[in-house]
């Protein structure tokens, strides 16, 4: 008797972050995960992974030693076989219906790209760094449908598409270089909003900080590094500060945000993060690392 061929895989990158993983599968298990291959890609983690390897005997757990999500995908990718490939990351939680809809919405379009909304992991009241993410943070909407790219958190597409578009490549921005290398092809590229998962904020500035030095390498190396592209880089790093003030409105009339107290929370840590990557940006341009 012939082995049945999943309908979709689901792939999981995953370092160190053993609690908001097993988070992760536990709430993927509320989904209809008939069909399913779900692998988790491990790169190398000092955290043990036994326990929860033990809690979810159904679930393929990989080892990938290249540093970076984007091998630990590209490694998921070669280790499944359905025609339908679905990415999220360890630290996200899918909703009950996530697959439900995944099923749905992937033969409508080449690439689908869902809504990630934001959720605290602490207490209140926020700090500025959770009230700015509350306002800015995983905008697929707008990086589909305005930006042109999409995030590999929540991401659907088909094994044919990505043997066209090629695997995904560390030290850039992955999901946005791989994303926009798929529309370049002529790939059609969608949102869907009912298509969810969920991502903690970043608790603090130091979190926060971490995130944007990491995004701010990859953005500078997508960019390139020719005269011209450090030219440009360097100007964009000028304009970093006034575009503070061209999303402060964004802060005041934002409903996600409680309070006046949040409110200046988070303006003072967009000013504060849009002055540093100000600084880091011109030193990029010049020729120094960050």
């Amino acid at each position: 008797m012939m082995a049945t061929v999943p309908e979709m895989a689901v792939i999981i990158p995953h370092y160190n972050d053993v609690v908001r993983l097993e988070r992760c599968l536990s709430e993927l298990m509320r989904n209809d995960t008939a069909g399913c291959e779900i692998l988790v890609v491990d790169n190398g983690s000092t955290q043990s992974l036994a326990a929860v390897q033990a809690a979810f005997p159904a679930i393929r757990f990989l080892t990938e030693p290249e540093k970076g999500a984007a091998a630990a995908r590209n490694t998921g990718v070669r280790a499944s076989t359905a025609p339908v490939l679905v990415f999220i990351d360890a630290d996200c939680v899918p909703a009950a219906d996530w697959l439900t809809v995944a099923r749905r919405v992937a033969p409508t379009a080449d690439l689908i790209g869902g809504r990630v909304d934001v959720f605290d992991e602490t207490p209140p009241p926020r700090s500025g760094a959770e009230a700015f993410e509350a306002v800015f943070a995983f905008n697929f909407k707008n990086y589909i449908e305005v930006q042109g790219f999409t995030g590999a958190g929540n991401l659907v597409t088909s094994r044919t598409v990505f043997a066209a578009v090629g695997d995904f490549t560390n030290g850039v921005s992955e999901d946005r270089d791989w994303s926009m290398r798929a529309v370049a092809k002529g790939y059609r590229l969608i949102y869907a909003d009912d298509m969810v998962v969920s991502h903690p904020s970043r608790s603090d500035w130091a979190a926060l900080r971490h995130k944007w030095h990491r995004l701010t390498r990859e953005l500078c190396a997508s960019n390139g590094f020719a005269p011209g592209d450090r030219l440009r880089w360097g100007l964009r790093g000028l304009l970093m500060p006034l575009s503070a003030l061209a999303h402060m409105p964004k802060v005041v009339r934002s409903p996600r945000l409680a309070s006046p107290a949040e409110r200046l929370a988070a303006a003072a840590t967009l000013l504060r993060l849009r002055f540093v990557r100000a600084g880091w940006m011109l030193r990029q341009a010049l020729g120094f690392s960050i």
